[in-house]
C-alpha cells in the first residue's frame, strides 16, 4: 500500500486517475492527521476551506487502514456522491479491492410485506395512489436492491410511499413472513461484511438512539467514524436524543388497524371502530391550530383549555385501542405490533405532556394536515461524550463551517469532546483576487419596512451587472417572496424562486439558463456547488440570527441565563456565523471562479460582534461602495466575453 505522501503526490496515486491532478498542501496535512488519529483512537476536529479536497483527505487514510470504517454525510445526495462517484475513483488509484456499501435508512428500502398487504385493490388508498401502487408492483418484480430511489418515476414525496416501506413502529422484525428476501435485512448484513459503510447523519443518530433502547443496531460497530458536514450534527442528534409523536403516527397506526381488521379479523368489528374513533380525534388536535405552518412553545399550549380537552380525548382513545387490540392478541403478527406501537405511544404522550421535566424544550410544529410534538434535550454534550467513551476508537469531525472567531470551542463544548486534536486548514483559494465582500453603505436597519425596497434595488442593480447568475439568499420566506414580487417587475432575467418545484429541479433549470436569478432560503445556503461562469454574485440579505421565537432556541436562552451564561454570545452568534460561512461558500467553488459576495446588513460593520462574524469569513477584498461591486462584476462578464 502507498504511504499518504505518495498518494497525493505529483505523480502519485491520486495523478494516476485524475487528470490535472495538483498537489495541495492542506490536502496531504489532513490526509496525515487522519491516519495519526487512525493509528492513536483519537478525536479529530478538522475545518477544511473550501477547495481543500477534504473528501479524498478523509477517505485515503480509511481505505490505506486495516480497520472498519463508517463515514457519515449530511445528506443523502452526499452520500451517494461520495459512494458513486469519490470512492470508485480513489479506490482504482490506490489499487484496493476493499467492501465498500452503501446504506440508507428504512424508509428508502421496499417492505415486501407492507407490498403485499396492499396487493390486489385497496379501498384504504385514493386513486391516485393505486396508480403510483401499480407503479411499484411492476418495479419491485425486477429490482435487486430495493432502494426506491431507483424507481426514477415517482417523486421523492409520492404519497405511496408509505404503504409500501417500513418504519421502526411497523416492521415486525424476525416475525416478519418476508424477512429472509427483506432488503433492508439484506443491506444490513452487507454492511457487516464490508469494510467500509457510508451512511447519513440521520440514520447515523436514529440507530444511535435505536441502541440505547435494546433493539439492536442498524450501523454496523466500527473502529473508525468519519463525520463529513460536521457542523450539522448538534442539532440532528438532538433530534434523535429527544422524543417526538406526531398526528400522522398516530393515523397511521389507525390506519394499519383497519387493514388487518379488514384482511384478516373481519370479526372483530370493534378494531375498526376504535381505529376511526382515534384518527378522527387525531385530526381534531391539529384543528386546534392555525392552518398556516408553525412552531410554537408546547408548554404554553397545554395551558390552553381547549387543547388540554383534546388530549384527555387522545389519552381516552388511546387506551381504549389498547384495551380492544388485548382481547385479540396473538391473532395476528401485524396486530401484535400494532399492540406494541399503541404502548409506546401511550408511553410518549404521557411524557411529552409532563410539563416538569428539566433540562428538555417541549415543542410542536405543525404542517398543513398534522401537528409534531417535541421533548428536545438542550444539550447533547453529556450524552455523546458517554457514547464516545466506550469502546475507545477514533472519531473524525470535518467540515469547511466549524470555527467561530477564529476557534473550536463552540463546537467542542457542543459535542462533549474531551482532548480532541484540533486542525485549521486554509481554503487555497485566492480570495484576495478572486472575490470581493461588500457591505454597501446607507442600508436601513435590518428589520425597517424600506429594506425590502433596499433589497430589491440592489438586487436589481446586481443582476444588471452580473446579467443575472446570481444567487439571492434570505433569511426569511416572506422577504424572498417581496423581493421576488418586486424584481418581477423590473427585470427581464429568469427567476427561480424557491418553492415553486423542487430543488433539483430549480438547480438544473437555474444551470440550464445563463442568466437566471435563484431566490433561496435555508435549502439553498448549503450543499449547493455551482462552479465556473454560472454563479458571480450572491447577496444575503442580513446576518442569519435564527429567529427569536423557535421554541428550541427560546429554552436553550432561558437555560444558559439559568446557569449564567451569556446566550447571544454563547448560542446565538456562534450559530449565526456558522450560516453565514454556509452561505457566503456558496460563491467561490473552484480556483478559476471570480465573484462578488454583498451582505446587507450594517451591522457587520456598526456593532462590536460583527468583527466576529467578518474574522470567520474568507479573506476577501472588502468594499462599502456598491459601485465597486457592480464594476467588478462587469469585469468579470467581460473577461468572460473575450
Amino acid at each position: 500500500m502507498p504511504t499518504i505522501e505518495q498518494v497525493f503526490a505529483k505523480q502519485g496515486a491520486l495523478a494516476g486517475v485524475i487528470q490535472g491532478f495538483t498537489p495541495r498542501k492542506a490536502q496531504t496535512d489532513m490526509a496525515e492527521a487522519v491516519q495519526q488519529a487512525i493509528k492513536n483512537k483519537q478525536q479529530l476536529v478538522v475545518e477544511a476551506g473550501t477547495g481543500t479536497g477534504k473528501t479524498f483527505a478523509y477517505l485515503a487514510p480509511a481505505l490505506l487502514s486495516s480497520k472498519k470504517v463508517v463515514v457519515s454525510t449530511g445528506t443523502k445526495n452526499l452520500q451517494e456522491q461520495l459512494f458513486h462517484r469519490d470512492l470508485p475513483l480513489l479506490k482504482k488509484a490506490l489499487a484496493t479491492n476493499k467492501r465498500t456499501v452503501l446504506l440508507k435508512g428504512r424508509s428508502n428500502y421496499l417492505c415486501l410485506h407492507r407490498l403485499s398487504q396492499h396487493g390486489g385493490k385497496s379501498n384504504l388508498v385514493d386513486k391516485s395512489v393505486l396508480h403510483e401502487l401499480t407503479l411499484v408492483r411492476q418495479w419491485a418484480s425486477g429490482t435487486k436492491s430495493g432502494d426506491i430511489g431507483e424507481l426514477k418515476s415517482l417523486p421523492e414525496d409520492a404519497r405511496v410511499l408509505p404503504f409500501v416501506t417500513s418504519t421502526q413502529d411497523n416492521c415486525l422484525g424476525k416475525d416478519c413472513p418476508d424477512y429472509e428476501d427483506c432488503y433492508l435485512v439484506k443491506a444490513r448484513r452487507e454492511a457487516l461484511d464490508a469494510d467500509l459503510v457510508v451512511v447519513n447523519h440521520h440514520l447515523f443518530f436514529a440507530d444511535m438512539a435505536l441502541k440505547d433502547t435494546g433493539f439492536g443496531e442498524l450501523i454496523p460497530d466500527a473502529d473508525v467514524i468519519l463525520f463529513d458536514e460536521a457542523h450539522q450534527i448538534p442539532d440532528i442528534a438532538s433530534e434523535y436524543f429527544g422524543e417526538s409523536l406526531s398526528s400522522r403516527q398516530l393515523q397511521d397506526l389507525g390506519m394499519d388497524l383497519e387493514l388487518v381488521y379488514r384482511t384478516k379479523l373481519k370479526d372483530a368489528q370493534q378494531l375498526s371502530k376504535v381505529a376511526e374513533k382515534l384518527r378522527y380525534i387525531t385530526g381534531d388536535l391539529r384543528l386546534l391550530f392555525p392552518e398556516q405552518r408553525e412552531k410554537g412553545n408546547w408548554r404554553l399550549a397545554l395551558e390552553r383549555e381547549d387543547v388540554q380537552a383534546q388530549l384527555d380525548k387522545l389519552h381516552e382513545i388511546l387506551d381504549l385501542v389498547y384495551e380492544v387490540i388485548k382481547l385479540h392478541l396473538g391473532r395476528d403478527k401485524d396486530l401484535d405490533t400494532i399492540y406494541e406501537r399503541c404502548a409506546q405511544a401511550r408511553s410518549q404522550l404521557e411524557r411529552l405532556t409532563d410539563v416538569d421535566k428539566k433540562g428538555v424544550s417541549l415543542w410542536y410544529e405543525t404542517t398543513i394536515k398534522h401537528i409534531v410534538l417535541h421533548l428536545t434535550p438542550l444539550s447533547i454534550a453529556r450524552r455523546f461524550a458517554d457514547y464516545m467513551a466506550e469502546p475507545k476508537r477514533t472519531w473524525v469531525f470535518t467540515s469547511a463551517t466549524l470555527m467561530v472567531g477564529g476557534g473550536f470551542e463552540h463546537f467542542i463544548r457542543q459535542m462533549g469532546l474531551q482532548g480532541a486534536q484540533t486542525l485549521a486548514l486554509d481554503s487555497p483559494f485566492d480570495y484576495q483576487q478572486q472575490a470581493l465582500l461588500c457591505v454597501p453603505r446607507y442600508l436601513p436597519e435590518p428589520s425597517a419596512f424600506a429594506m425590502r425596497q433596499t433589497l430589491t434595488r440592489i438586487a436589481q442593480q446586481l443582476i444588471k451587472a452580473s446579467n443575472g447568475r446570481c444567487f439571492l439568499l434570505f433569511t426569511s420566506h416572506a422577504m424572498l417572496r417581496e423581493v421576488a414580487d418586486g424584481l418581477e417587475a423590473v427585470i427581464d432575467n429568469p427567476i427561480l424562486v424557491q418553492g415553486s418545484t423542487s430543488k433539483r429541479a430549480l438547480l438544473e433549470a437555474y444551470l440550464q439558463a445563463d442568466n437566471a436569478v435563484l431566490l433561496g432560503t435555508g435549502a439553498f445556503w448549503e450543499g449547493v456547488d455551482v462552479r465556473g461562469d454560472a454563479l458571480t454574485c450572491v447577496l444575503i440579505d442580513k446576518l442569519p440570527f435564527a429567529a427569536p421565537d423557535d421554541p428550541l432556541l427560546e429554552a436553550r436562552i432561558e437555560d444558559c441565563r439559568k446557569h449564567g451564561g451569556n446566550p447571544f454570545a454563547q448560542i446565538q452568534i456562534p450559530q449565526a456565523v456558522i450560516t453565514l460561512k454556509q452561505g457566503a461558500g456558496r460563491l467561490i467553488r473552484d480556483s478559476a471562479d471570480r465573484g462578488v459576495l454583498v451582505i446587507c446588513d450594517n451591522r457587520l460593520v456598526t456593532r462590536d460582534y460583527g468583527k466576529t462574524f467578518l474574522a470567520s469569513l474568507p479573506d476577501m477584498r472588502r468594499t462599502r461602495t456598491l459601485d465597486s461591486a457592480l464594476t467588478f462584476l462587469k469585469q468579470i462578464q467581460e473577461n468572460q466575453v473575450t
